[in-house]
């Protein structure tokens, strides 16, 4: 859906912090729009920073920086083989690391996966942050037609090389209809160098959690924060009834993008953008604040 778009190009920095670096795109808040506050964002499963590039432009004119990161083992933050060092809880401290190292409190906004790692680093200390946006990221386990795509590709890599994987992908049908890590925003060839980049086993664990994650709305929803949960009109990785619900539980503020689906921000970036800075101008309503 953005094919026609004009896509901007940020440069890449390494954000240094106390877990390591991660590579960052930074984007400030538009000069003359009055600096608000800052967002933290965080990608999918196969994905990546990049998924957000539509949204820097908008948000910098609201008044938002706006960074978004390659968790540990995505693209060009590096990480390790071992899977353990990709449980859920492990991303969540590499959160909390990154906004310290940001030196401010920041709005969080998980998509998809991010989604989870968001919420289990809110759980784990809330208090470095002013929001929490769920992008297209629902309660618990994702839908049962998803999980047969997540386990396909974990059966791969198990016996494939990732460039072996990056051809069985692409012979599978073009990437509208296929999705996952061949669609994307950048185009072709920076779809597969970031497949390439990320590590193996970030995405048989993290693959593994998407299919097994527990319900915990209910211990999200003692937290004292503002919650916001955004999604498309359509949505085949949770169904949008489930995050219609969640949002009720959390008793969050509820927006649905029309005409978009799994990934709103690069479907209707300017819609998405408008509802993530008109949520944080509801929750923070003075600059600077």
């Amino acid at each position: 859906m953005t094919s026609d778009l004009h896509v901007p190009s940020y440069e890449t920095r390494q954000l240094p912090t106390a877990r390591g670096p991660f590579a960052v795109v930074d984007v400030p808040a538009a000069p003359g729009a009055g600096a608000k506050g800052t967002a933290l964002l965080l990608p999918g499963y196969t994905g990546s920073k990049e998924d957000f590039t539509l949204l820097h432009e908008p948000l910098a004119a609201r008044g938002y920086r706006s960074v978004a990161v390659d968790g540990r083992g995505q693209h060009e933050s590096d990480g390790p083989d071992d899977e353990s060092a990709y449980a859920l809880d492990e991303l969540a401290r590499d959160v909390l690391a990154q906004v310290e190292a940001l030196g401010e409190r920041v709005h969080l906004v998980g998509h998809s996966l991010g989604g989870l790692i968001a919420r289990r680093a809110v759980l784990l200390d809330p208090s470095p942050f002013r929001s929490l946006t769920l992008m297209a990221s629902g309660p618990a386990r994702i839908s049962v037609s998803q999980e047969q795509r997540v386990k396909l590709l974990r059966d791969a890599l198990a016996v494939m090389s990732m460039e072996e994987c990056w051809e069985a992908i692409l012979a599978m049908g073009p990437p509208e209809e296929v999705g996952g890590p061949a669609r994307g925003i950048g185009g072709p060839e920076l779809l597969r160098r970031r497949w390439l980049r990320t590590r193996p086993a970030q995405l048989l664990a993290t693959g593994r959690q998407l299919c097994t994650e527990p319900d915990l709305v209910d211990r999200l929803s003692a937290v004292p924060l503002p919650f916001h949960v955004l999604s498309g009109s359509r949505d085949d990785t949770w169904p949008v009834a489930d995050l219609d619900a969640m949002a009720k539980r959390l008793n969050a503020h509820r927006s649905v993008i029309e005409g978009a689906e799994h990934s709103p921000n690069a479907d209707r970036p300017e819609a998405t953008a408008k509802a993530l800075a008109d949520f944080w101008d509801r929750t923070e309503p003075s600059a600077g604040s």
